[in-house]
């Protein structure tokens, strides 16, 4: 071990810090080095392809270059396939390889292979990084080039669960809100890739008693802009008000835009909604499965400060399974109730029916403000 290697070891897991510099070199449109055993691949997302690293990369490749492409995204190219698969690119096509990673139109005409494990590292490590699920590998035969951050297949699979393990409160503070001006914000570190996830304890609920708690994924368009597309906001803000009005709560904010996508893919799929397309399916044309998103963490965060039972204010049956298989008694779940617009229908509807979230659509409508 070197004297750097030393030192990083001292701040944290070196496997787990290769993986934080290797999600942010990916994310950064750099290409990073996977090791499994004996081999090694060069791999870059496809959308920082470009034409001049398609030249630097053919001079190594020799022939054995492969787009790995996820399941979803390869039923959308016309093959039903419930795991991901790589093509072979003898000649390395930056024209070919944009049709396939993200055309609409594009219908796949070779064959498709089983991965490898490290082509799941590398798919993995497009999604911590919350790209667009595509990744281009380069097998290495010769000489490991220098400079490129070197990670393990093994620690990319790992990271998740290590991360949520790693879980810290780095800082509180009260905020009052204005459904609640009794109300503490308090920040942990890790539970998703280098990001930070927020618990906001809304009075001061007695957690002798099953504790009502809501788990709210990040939406920027809905809860900061009021975007009329989803009913995030409504949801966050009545259940603040709720939880304010009754014995208190917790509601955990946690950043996982877009169901796990990252807000750039978000706006992808908004840009083919805005053209017709249904949310899941707008999800699968880029590459995504229904929902990407993992609460293992959620639960940490509730145990951290004290909470064993929750009352889960929830239309999603995932977040109720993902609680209760971390140990948290469950008590009871409870919908939460936003506006049906004319814009967030087809929305709500899908979520209903292709995700089997609970949503009454009459049961909303009667809970809407009225008209004056």
């Amino acid at each position: 071990m070197s004297s750097a290697e030393s030192i990083l070891g001292l701040f944290g897991d070196l496997k787990t810090t290769s993986v934080e510099r290797g999600i942010a070199e990916f994310r950064s449109g750099r290409p990073v080095l996977i090791q499994r055993g004996r081999e090694s691949v060069i791999v870059i997302g496809v959308e920082a392809l470009e034409a001049a690293q398609v030249a630097a990369i053919s001079r190594i490749a020799h022939g054995k270059g492969r787009l790995v492409l996820p399941a979803a995204r390869l039923r959308r190219l016309g093959r039903e396939r419930k795991e991901a698969g790589s093509i072979a690119f003898p000649v390395i096509d930056l024209e070919r390889i944009s049709a396939l990673s993200l055309a609409l139109d594009a219908r796949l005409d070779a064959p498709v292979a089983p991965v490898h494990d490290i082509d799941r590292a590398a798919l993995e490590l497009a999604a911590l990084s919350l790209t667009l699920p595509g990744v281009f590998v380069v097998p290495l035969s010769e000489k490991l080039p220098p400079g490129l951050v070197r990670l393990t297949a093994r620690a990319i699979h790992a990271y998740r669960k290590a991360n949520a393990a790693g879980l810290q409160l780095v800082s509180r503070a009260p905020v009052p809100l204005e459904q609640s001006a009794r109300t503490e914000f308090v920040v942990f570190r890790g539970g998703e890739g280098l990001r930070d996830q927020v618990a906001v304890v809304v009075g001061t609920p007695d957690l002798a008693k099953p504790v009502p708690v809501r788990m709210h994924s990040a939406c920027l368009t809905g809860d900061l802009f009021g975007s009329l597309k989803c009913d995030c906001g409504d949801q966050l803000r009545s259940t603040v008000k709720a939880m304010a009005e009754a014995e208190g709560g917790i509601l955990l904010y946690l950043d996982q835009e877009g169901r796990g996508n990252g807000i750039a893919n978000k706006m992808r799929a908004y840009r083919l909604q805005s053209q017709g397309w249904d949310t899941y399916d707008a999800d699968e044309a880029l590459g995504f499965d229904l929902d990407q998103r993992n609460f293992d963490f959620a639960a940490d965060m509730l145990k951290q400060l004290g909470v064993s039972r929750v009352r889960l204010m929830t239309n999603n049956p995932l977040k109720i399974a993902a609680l209760r298989q971390s140990g948290l008694d469950v008590a009871s779940d409870e919908r939460v109730l936003g506006r049906p617009t004319e814009e967030n229908v087809r929305y709500l509807a899908s979520k209903r029916d292709r995700a089997g979230h609970f949503i009454d659509f009459e049961q909303m409508a009667a809970h809407a403000p009225r008209k004056d």
